[in-house]
């Protein structure tokens, strides 16, 4: 597949649609890692919390895609934020995952209540500096968790992973983001748990370009250049969910789409939502 890509604030790129790994265990997520290679995916989302790193990296090498091909992403557990844990974890991810650097490490969430995130992003700013990872971001930041970032240290994340969907627009935090160079990255894109993929302006758009209410959704993203990570161990599901690049939408579209946000507050709360 021919997959666009976005340039992340340091100048390195990502394809718009990658495959989310989550809640893939064993001989299951090395098949559909090593599928999705296979048929042209070229990201690969995964996470310390999932614990799949392993079988991650045992679907990258049974693929045969060349490793420099493949951006491969990760994340700080809660329980591994510091400054000398989040060093360690990293290169332990590497170790699981089997390769020599990370490309994409981010900060799962913020976790305020330990009070180690500006300690955890100075560790991923050396990480980069020494070259083991290529791009530092977050996950699950709101606006005052990235201005803390820095503030205390001078430099943006390169990209956010945010719950977002047609469902959850996160408008106000995305235009923060944009304004300082912070990709966003959608995680639950297709909306499904809010209901989204059997509402009535979903299955009009589906009938109307013939595609699937999910692509209608990760349709929606990518057209705002927001990449997604929709997760899927079926192979045809894999093909469709990067099957996206051969209709626009036009103006009415995009302003039925608009209307089914639900506001921030429908959002996971990461100032009180933590995950160790």
């Amino acid at each position: 597949m021919d997959m666009p890509t976005v340039a992340l604030n340091n100048g390195y790129s990502i394809p718009l649609v990658g495959l989310g790994t989550s809640p893939m265990l064993g001989r299951p997520c090395i098949r559909a890692v090593s599928t999705a290679l296979r048929n042209g995916y070229r990201l690969i989302d995964t996470a310390t919390k999932y614990s799949n790193e392993l079988s991650v990296g045992m679907g990258i090498t049974a693929s045969a895609v060349p490793r420099n091909d493949i951006v491969i992403q990760t994340k700080l557990a809660g329980g591994d934020q510091g400054f000398d844990e989040a060093i360690n974890a990293a290169k332990d991810s590497g170790r699981r995952l089997g390769i020599d650097h990370l490309d994409i490490y981010l900060i799962h969430w913020p976790c305020p209540s330990l009070g180690k995130t500006v300690e955890s992003w100075k560790a991923l700013l050396t990480l980069v500096d020494e070259g083991y990872v290529r791009v530092a971001g977050v996950s699950n930041f709101k606006r005052h968790h990235l201005q803390l970032l820095y503030d205390e240290t001078g430099r943006w994340p390169a990209l956010n992973q945010i719950q977002c969907s047609p469902a959850l627009q996160r408008t106000e935090l995305r235009e923060f983001m944009a304004e300082k160079g912070i990709h966003t990255q959608a995680w639950h894109p297709t909306g499904s748990k809010e209901g989204l993929l059997g509402d009535p302006s979903i299955i009009r758009l589906a009938r109307k370009y013939g595609k699937s209410p999910t692509q209608i959704a990760l349709k929606w993203a990518v057209t705002h250049g927001i990449s997604v990570v929709p997760k899927s161990s079926h192979e045809g599901r894999q093909i469709e969910n990067a099957d996206l690049f051969d209709f626009e939408y036009d103006s009415d579209d995009l302003a039925a789409l608009a209307a089914l946000d639900r506001g921030e507050p429908a959002a996971r709360d990461s100032d009180i939502d933590e995950e160790f």
